[in-house]
């Protein structure tokens, strides 16, 4: 939990210098429709109630989560899977992969897309889509 503040803290105070966006693997479903099986999974590692108040106070202290911004109610929505066979194909995984601005962006983002079909590992790829 150590590293969470440190490292908020530190993209809190480049954003005073400078924008930042932060792109990837947070290891860290934000809330409940973030994981399929939200209720067993309450004491995992990546959805304690530690981790998601974290996410949170970067979240709305001062970064954005694009893809909770144009989807704010989505479910089944899912950047990771166990290796587990068959869990992918039935989508029972967690979205931990993020992309966060600290609003900047805003007015050009258009899209957050999660690229479902793309294999090679136990994560699909994220993308962000902005107007130039």
């Amino acid at each position: 939990m150590r590293w969470e503040n440190d490292f908020r803290s530190y993209v809190c105070g480049l954003d005073q210098k400078k924008s930042v966006i932060i792109c990837g693997d947070m290891n860290c479903a934000h809330t409940e429709k973030d994981v399929k099986n939200d209720k067993s999974n309450t004491r995992s590692t990546g959805f304690t109630q530690e981790e998601q108040k974290n996410m949170t106070e970067i979240n709305f202290s001062v970064f954005t989560d694009y893809f909770r911004y144009f989807d704010p109610d989505k479910t089944d929505a899912y950047a990771w899977w166990s290796l587990t066979p068959g869990v992918r194909e039935r989508n029972v995984g967690w979205r931990i992969d993020y992309f966060l601005d600290s609003s900047r962006l805003t007015d050009r983002v258009t899209s957050t897309p999660l690229y479902f079909d793309i294999y090679g590992s136990d994560h699909c790829s994220v993308g962000l889509e902005v107007e130039i």
